[in-house]
């Protein structure tokens, strides 16, 4: 039996034609039927979104939806035919499931798991995670990063500049020594097996990365299994710094 940690709906298969306004991804179903899917991912999806590539949406019958299909996979071809999620609503679903099921024994123990905490010296960032134990241990803050873009089998993060997750670095370092703060990484793709950060898109990133390492930030590449069946967790990546 296998442990997936989260199973897709029914899929339709087709070929993207096109992904535009960064929201909207026109792709050819099977039939030949031509539809426009919900893209629910802000970034640029750097080596994922090439055109012709094979693609996996999903079909929603909520009256309500401006568009009834959601793009969730796309195959690439960086060493073997390999699905990627895309859909950056997911990787949090699915890391709750995972810390509920006590995936991650880096994290050691905890008994409390809370979602989205405010924190950060101005009060207004929210950590994706909060766990907390029994009085005698640090709280960890845990941050997660959907991680797609790959050159070869080493997964890179970001795929583009990002002062929210510089933003967000310089704040989880700030808590530091007095806490555990840790940054993991959603490597939404199963082809991978070592993780850096993106110096080629964000140098900057890769600098505050470096130095929140050296100051005690804990890194957890986690590798993640995609098909159109569902999501299981593999271990994690080697990192490279």
């Amino acid at each position: 039996m296998t442990d997936w940690l989260y199973r897709y709906p029914t899929l339709h298969s087709g070929k993207l034609l096109k992904r535009y306004k960064r929201f909207f991804a026109d792709v050819q179903l099977d039939t030949g039927e031509i539809v426009t899917a919900h893209c629910p991912n802000t970034g640029p999806m750097t080596g994922v979104s090439t055109i012709g590539s094979a693609v996996q949406i999903s079909h929603s019958d909520n009256p309500q939806r401006k568009l009834a299909y959601t793009l969730e996979l796309i195959q690439v071809h960086d060493n073997q035919p390999t699905w990627v999620g895309v859909n950056t609503m997911l990787p949090n679903r699915i890391v709750k499931l995972a810390l509920a099921k006590y995936l991650f024994p880096e994290l050691g123990e905890y008994s409390q798991i809370k979602s989205e905490v405010v924190y950060g010296e101005d009060k207004k960032s929210r950590v994706d995670f909060f766990l907390t134990g029994d009085d005698n241990q640090p709280p960890i803050y845990l941050e997660v990063k959907n991680t797609t873009w790959a050159q070869g089998t080493l997964a890179l993060f970001p795929d583009t500049e990002t002062t929210r997750g510089q933003k967000h670095l310089r704040e989880l370092t700030a808590l530091l020594p007095q806490t555990r703060a840790v940054m993991l990484y959603f490597i939404n793709r199963g082809d991978c097996s070592e993780f850096a950060p993106g110096d080629m898109t964000d140098p900057l990133y890769g600098k505050l990365l470096r130095n929140a390492i050296a100051q005690g930030l804990e890194i957890l590449p986690c590798r993640f299994d995609v098909s159109p069946e569902g999501i299981k967790y593999i271990g994690l990546a080697k990192l490279k710094l």
